[in-house]
């Protein structure tokens, strides 16, 4: 029978003094929590499967709690994600959300907090791949990883890699701002893989890195070998990551 396998990690890494990443994996979710070891997970392919992870904003309050609320309502919302419509509405519905527990209008404690979030919904025979801001989604293939996500930055000035600053997110402004998901439909076989990340492993690590782990490992190795990479790197920042494999038949390689 056919299946997805997925793999994923989150870690505050070596500067942050909490998590504020959040992962979803199905109906299983991952908020500000930290592990070392992989977590793996293997799902029939069939039913909507989202895998996403969600990146609170740092600098607002209560990133931590953007980033929870809005991978627990896509778990409790993923099996409906059957088409690049329903991902948008889906995601402006989180958006909305975002905003309202913040305080809305009337803001609160936690007005201006904000989350990014970027993943896929794994189907039958395609795959939608969506984001707002500026975590990632890449395709893993023997010709190399290619970037599918759409980053939400401004453009980088000559020699500069990477950027704080994000253009978009969920929420994370004191009046409510309406966004507009990146979402892209994909043709799905087995033996596809994608890396799903936040930019804690992104900022740190070329796309040269990513690539030859990915290349050289697979599934909870791949993902245990990017966040080492990552630490070794500095670790600057929160590290949460997930790998999705599509595979033929349990045990299959």
């Amino acid at each position: 029978m056919p299946y997805v396998a997925v793999s994923a990690l989150s870690h505050p890494g070596l500067l942050r003094d909490r998590n504020e990443d959040s992962l979803v994996v199905g109906p299983w979710t991952l908020c500000a929590t930290v592990t070392e070891n992989p977590q793996t997970l293997v799902f029939p392919l069939g039913t909507p499967l989202v895998v996403a992870v969600a990146d609170g904003l740092g600098g607002h309050p209560g990133g931590e709690v953007a980033s929870a609320l809005v991978v627990r309502r896509l778990a409790s919302t993923g099996p409906a994600l059957s088409s690049e419509d329903a991902v948008r509405d889906a995601l402006n519905a989180c958006n909305r959300a975002v905003y309202e527990a913040a305080g809305g209008d009337a803001g609160g404690d936690l007005a201006t907090m904000g989350t990014t979030v970027a993943g896929v919904v794994v189907q039958p025979d395609s795959l939608l791949a969506f984001n707002v801001g500026d975590s990632r989604v890449f395709a893993a293939s023997g010709d190399g990883l290619r970037q599918v996500s759409v980053d939400d930055s401004p453009p980088l000035a000559p020699g500069q890699r990477t950027t704080s600053i994000v253009t978009q997110c969920l929420g994370g402004s004191p009046g409510y701002r309406a966004v507009l998901p990146h979402v892209t439909a994909a043709p799905l076989a087995p033996g596809d893989r994608y890396l799903i990340c936040t930019d804690g492993l992104t900022d740190p690590l070329t796309e040269d890195v990513l690539e030859e782990v990915m290349r050289e490992y697979d599934d909870g190795r791949a993902a245990f070998e990017l966040w080492k990479s990552a630490i070794a790197a500095g670790g600057p920042d929160n590290i949460t990551l997930a790998v999705v494999r599509v595979g033929e038949e349990v045990g299959d390689e």
